[in-house]
């Protein structure tokens, strides 16, 4: 069977968000959340096999992505807006409850909502971002670590520098992006450790000059579509993003991971430097959520998890949520 995927425009939260969207109203609801520098592009390889599998799928350009509202003040990205923006399409959609899938910040808003609205998540699918709770403000913690040297979270936290960096060449900067995060970069995807002073977020990648060189899972049209999505919103809104790190900490840090109490699982790959060398990060996890199923590593695959290995992604997926289904229809016969 082969889904159509459709794309409308939703009024959420007091914005309006564009959703893409494959599958039946009425089956159960799968919500797909991105990472940066993506779009609801980033999901293209799971929407008709979710659909497929008999899941009504919404998978938004989030707040301040593509052709969706982008406000213009920092606070308007705050974990708040960004949990209700997703609570609107699920009433939209007449979902009492969703599973939920979140790639990169898509995890983290994820995670959020986990402790935040337990009861509108029904199961939670963790992609490349494992559940590590921060000891303090995250941009203390940071500065900690890093002190004079640079590290881009650092680097996106003033206003005006990441953007007009990002913003000259758009193309080459989601190019080199994309590339240096990817699993067959690595290792040389490292961040060099340079002074904080004087270096930019592109300092620190590693691609080749040439934007026509790419890596396998990208094509160029793939690459067209992310450069016309970020042409048209510019980087100010999903910068802000990262701009609100302390503000959702300071929002949610009373929030225990109890709460968390539906099924979980996390997926990653082996060569993303999120969770490479940093097995703590997959303890944290493992030792906070309470009800993680299952932890699934993909051999070789970068940062970019469900674009690199769409088949490897998508069977951890739907084995996942078909455990769940056959767990529930158990039930259902007591």
């Amino acid at each position: 069977m082969d889904h159509e995927v459709s794309q409308r425009r939703v009024g959420t939260n007091g914005i309006e968000l564009d959703v893409h969207e494959a599958g039946r109203p009425g089956d159960p609801v799968v919500l797909l959340l991105h990472g940066f520098p993506e779009c609801a592009y980033s999901w293209r390889h799971q929407m008709g096999p979710l659909a497929d599998a008999g899941y009504h799928v919404l998978a938004p350009d989030q707040r301040g992505y593509a052709g969706s509202d982008a406000p213009d003040t920092v606070e308007a990205y705050h974990v708040d807006h960004l949990a209700g923006d997703l609570l609107g399409l699920l009433d939209d959609a007449g979902a009492a409850q969703a599973t939920v899938v979140g790639h990169d910040w898509g995890a983290l808003v994820a995670w959020d909502m986990a402790r935040m609205f337990p009861e509108r998540i029904n199961a939670l699918v963790a992609v490349s971002v494992p559940y590590t709770p921060w000891p303090a403000p995250p941009t203390a913690v940071l500065e900690h670590i890093y002190g004079d040297d640079f590290f881009y979270i650092l680097y996106f936290q003033d206003v005006g520098p990441p953007e007009a960096e990002l913003e000259t060449d758009v193309r080459a900067s989601l190019h080199h992006i994309l590339w240096s995060a990817s699993g067959e970069n690595f290792p040389r995807s490292g961040v060099e450790r340079l002074p904080a002073i004087g270096t930019g977020f592109l300092d620190v990648v590693t691609a080749p000059d040439d934007t026509a060189v790419l890596p396998g899972w990208l094509t160029a049209a793939d690459l067209d579509v992310y450069v016309q999505a970020f042409e048209h919103s510019g980087f100010f809104g999903p910068i802000s993003w990262y701009r609100n790190l302390d503000a959702n900490y300071t929002a949610t840090e009373h929030l225990s991971a109890d709460r968390m109490i539906m099924p979980s699982c996390f997926i990653a790959g082996s060569n993303d430097l999120v969770i490479h060398g940093r097995p703590e990060r997959l303890a944290s996890m493992e030792a906070n959520v309470p009800d993680l199923r299952r932890s699934v590593i993909l051999d070789g695959i970068g940062h970019w998890t469900q674009q690199e290995d769409p088949d490897g992604f998508n069977e951890a997926l739907l084995g996942f949520l078909a455990d769940l289904a056959d767990l529930d229809d158990a039930s259902a016969r007591r």
